[in-house]
């Protein structure tokens, strides 16, 4: 062979190996699109599918939150109502005690040193039969009331907040 016949050769040969190695990366390129677009395809599925999850996930929470809510709701408005009628009745209790409607009274106690063996009298109104009592001042009887007013709203307020507490751990 000739030099130039040589080159020709290895020209043509050159030629077929880049026409060779062109196709193969076609090849690979077509079959590499494919199997991408498959796992895209994929992806997005997995992806739906964790929006759908996560998207019932929101719906679930935001039902238990409400049904919380109208819990806390009727709960705060019984509370309401007890402390409202609580109030009410210690306003009664106060106007009685003011207008001398009403009167407080005590027990005394009885003292066994006292040589008194004549039974006090008993009111026609009165239920317990022998024993002494003592009528308290208005103003005593007000203070009186006024504590266990504030002892009334005390107790409704703990057993609203126990409620509240108690509804926060069921849910």
């Amino acid at each position: 062979m000739t030099p130039a016949g040589l080159k020709l050769l290895i020209a043509g040969v050159a030629v077929a190996l880049i026409l060779a190695i062109s196709a193969t990366w076609k090849v690979q390129d077509w079959r590499y699109s494919g199997q991408l677009e498959k796992q895209a395809g994929l992806h997005q599925s997995d992806l739906a599918k964790i929006g759908s999850a996560a998207a019932d996930q929101v719906q679930a929470e935001q039902g238990k939150r409400l049904a919380l809510e109208q819990r806390l709701t009727a709960n705060d408005q019984t509370h309401h109502k007890e402390l409202s009628d609580a109030q009410t009745n210690q306003a009664r209790l106060r106007d009685r005690l003011a207008t001398a409607d009403l009167r407080l009274s005590v027990l005394l106690d009885e003292d066994p040193a006292s040589c008194n063996a004549m039974p006090t009298a008993t009111s026609t109104g009165g239920v317990v039969h022998g024993a002494r009592r003592a009528k308290l001042d208005r103003a005593h009887a007000q203070r009186i009331v006024a504590i266990t007013d504030a002892g009334d709203r005390g107790l409704i307020a703990l057993k609203a907040c126990q409620a509240y507490v108690k509804a926060l751990n069921h849910q």
